[in-house]
């Protein structure tokens, strides 16, 4: 029975685990109306088999009836005839023919009744005896009749009696008893038949108990459990968690509306961080060219007041070339600011890459020069005209260079490597600065953080800004110590 226990488990758990709603329901009618019908096939078959035993037992009751009959008819006609001939009654004989004719009834009906060749035999002899009795007792009467004498009267009663009734009680006895041993058989049939319509009855009783638990178990897991994380989700989610996911697991409608909830999440979180970014950026696009303006105004006062004055002494004139290289500084943080804010329009034109890059290393060679850096590449073996803009490209370039001379060390260099690769425009900037302590994000809604005294962080985001603009991509390989690794990958 454990075996039958586990192998239902199985193949209940196999057939509906991951199946949709429909079929899981389908399932488990189908299981209850199996188990239904074996219940009223047991049923009617323990029926079947009492009902068959119990109309056996009640055919050898009449038989043993219809014996018991026919052993009283003939008494009784027995007597008739004794009141016949000794008590000379003129009805005496036609009452015996009258118990005559009964018992040939009971005796035919017998015939009928039997049901096998063994019933039939021994049915066959009590009415054999009975024909000898009825053939032979008259035989007896009218020989006394000859000689009414009491040794005659006493002669017809031996005979009677120690003769014909007695080979027909034999006779009739052993039709008894094997009536008896056959209502005994049927007696035992009927407490197997009970027996057994028992046994049968209470098997799909016990798998109907089995199938409760392991449904409740399964319709627990496929149904139950994935509507509890399915309401805690979205509890959670409702919440602002946006992050939190909903198991994909239950029943296959279940499941697919634990993914739509998962994946609706994840839009409503890229939705919340693309509209804090364009509320952000909104906000600054609506301050900064404020604030550039009247911070520029300023700056070029005071940076045309420093270079009109006369320093008398070099520590003055150090003091005014500070305030000029301030000034310097906060109007490039300014253009910086409003060109990582402004949107980006490139025009595209055929060119040389090699101008490009001479380009952008021309303006920054002062600062190259106060360091003493070397700027090694190779775009002049670019043969190949490049689709791109120029002004957004330089820039790019500018900035990126910009920081990796501010991070390399003097007297070192920085390596600008070019290749174009089935219609793939690759540069890499390699320097050899200390690395970089953050690993930049091109979705980042705040600029990443500046390790310079007066930079802007401004620089890494508006180079992704580009890269995006023309459709390329940007990556950052930094070691500590080690130096930053700049790929760029641009399509043609």
């Amino acid at each position: 029975m454990a075996l039958s226990s586990r192998k239902l488990k199985t193949a209940f758990t196999q057939r509906t685990y991951g199946k949709s709603l429909r079929h899981l329901l389908l399932f488990h009618d189908l299981y209850f109306i199996a188990l239904i019908i074996l219940a009223v096939a047991s049923g009617g078959y323990g029926i079947y088999l009492w009902d068959k035993a119990s109309k056996q037992s009640q055919r050898i009751n009449i038989v043993i009836q219809e014996i018991y009959l026919v052993r009283g008819d003939l008494y009784r006609q027995v007597k008739e005839l004794f009141d016949a001939f000794f008590l000379q009654e003129e009805n005496a004989l036609n009452e015996y023919n009258h118990y005559t004719s009964s018992i040939l009834l009971h005796l035919h009906r017998l015939q009928e009744i039997a049901i096998d060749e063994e019933e039939r035999t021994a049915l066959s002899e009590i009415e054999s005896k009975y024909r000898r009795l009825v053939n032979e007792a008259p035989t007896l009467f009218y020989r006394y009749q000859n000689n009414p004498n009491k040794q005659a009267q006493k002669s017809i009663y031996q005979d009677i009696e120690t003769g014909i009734f007695t080979h027909y009680e034999e006779v009739s006895k052993r039709a008894e008893h094997l009536l008896m041993i056959k209502q005994s058989e049927i007696k035992n049939r009927l407490e197997d038949a009970r027996s057994s319509s028992i046994a049968v009855l209470s098997l799909p009783l016990l798998l109907a108990c089995v199938l409760i638990i392991y449904s409740r178990r399964i319709l627990k897991r496929s149904i139950v459990n994935p509507i509890n994380d399915i309401m805690i989700a979205t509890n959670a989610i409702s919440a602002g968690n946006l992050s939190h996911q909903v198991p994909e697991m239950g029943a296959e409608e279940l499941a697919v509306l634990s993914k739509e909830i998962n994946k609706m999440a994840e839009d409503l979180a890229l939705s919340r961080d693309a509209l804090v970014k364009s509320e952000k950026q909104a906000a600054l696009g609506l301050l900064v060219p404020m604030l550039a303006h009247n911070i520029r105004n300023p700056l070029a006062s005071i940076r045309a007041t420093a270079q009109v004055i006369d320093a008398p002494d070099k520590d003055t004139q150090e003091s005014v070339l500070g305030i000029i290289h301030t000034v310097d500084r906060l109007e490039r943080w300014t253009g910086s600011l409003l060109s990582y804010l402004h949107p980006i329009k490139p025009m595209l034109n055929q060119l040389m890459l090699s101008s490009i890059v001479q380009g952008a290393i021309m303006t920054l060679q002062p600062k190259l020069s106060e360091k003493n850096i070397k700027v090694v590449e190779n775009s002049a073996n670019i043969k190949r005209l490049i689709l791109t803009d120029e002004h957004l490209l330089e820039q790019m370039l500018y900035n990126l260079l910009l920081n990796a001379s501010e991070a390399s060390p003097k007297g070192s260099a920085i390596h600008i490597q070019c290749a174009l690769l089935d219609n793939i425009l690759t540069l890499v900037i390699i320097d050899q600065g200390p690395g970089m302590p953050f690993k930049p994000d091109p979705h980042a809604i705040t600029p990443g953080p500046t390790t310079k005294r007066f930079g802007t962080g401004l620089g890494i985001p508006f180079a992704f800004k580009v890269c995006e603009e023309l459709g390329g991509a940007m990556q950052f390989d930094s070691q500590v110590g080690k130096g930053t690794r700049i790929t760029i990958s641009l399509p043609q």
